[in-house]
């Protein structure tokens, strides 16, 4: 099995494994996830956030920026799914950000990025424990594979899923990844 299958279905067995949670559950390793990215996001000194240390990498502020034009459209999106609905158009794109994401105040974005946090959790808060929907919902999956000469390349891809693994993959695994990034970038800054 090439690198790839084994990266789409490493990402099928997780949405898989997610079907069985409550909403409570989606709920608070969401919340945990969350509290992480703020945590990391509370040591950023504003003068700082919008360098970039590492070529190629985006600054923190840009990682922000992303993170509140993607989950934006994702309340949305959620909000067409729990009504049981497709949500309309296509995926939100992978790497999606603000026109001027440089040029956007960093107490703003981080303001943003909280509003946001709260939708998203107000929204699943509010799904009864016995809910249920046939409707899925198309995300832009995004993971590194390694090829045959060891470098490390991005595969995107299109998945239908239903909400828990939406929820888990747009807020759980996007704050998580970001928050990585952002440390990554955090620990280059001289």
């Amino acid at each position: 099995m090439s690198a790839e299958a084994q990266a789409q279905e490493r990402a099928r067995a997780y949405f898989k494994s997610k079907e069985a949670l409550a909403p409570s559950e989606v709920r608070d390793q969401i919340v945990a996830a969350f509290e992480a990215l703020d945590a990391v996001l509370a040591t950023v000194p504003p003068d700082r956030a919008a360098h970039r240390p590492l070529p190629g990498e985006w600054s923190v502020q840009e990682v922000v920026d992303h993170l509140v034009e993607t989950y934006r459209p994702g309340v949305d999106e959620l909000r067409c799914v729990l009504a049981g609905q497709r949500p309309p158009g296509e995926p939100i794109p992978a790497a999606l950000q603000s026109k001027a994401p440089l040029l956007r105040p960093w107490s703003w974005l981080l303001n943003e990025l909280r509003r946001a946090h709260r939708d998203v959790v107000e929204l699943i808060a509010g799904v009864p424990a016995d809910f249920a929907t046939a409707a899925r919902v198309p995300l832009v999956m995004v993971v590194n594979v390694t090829g045959a000469d060891g470098s490390s390349r991005p595969l995107h891809w299109v998945e239908e899923i239903d909400w828990k693994a939406y929820a888990m993959a747009s807020w759980r695994l996007h704050a998580i990844d970001h928050m990585k990034q952002a440390r990554k970038v955090l620990a280059a800054l001289p």
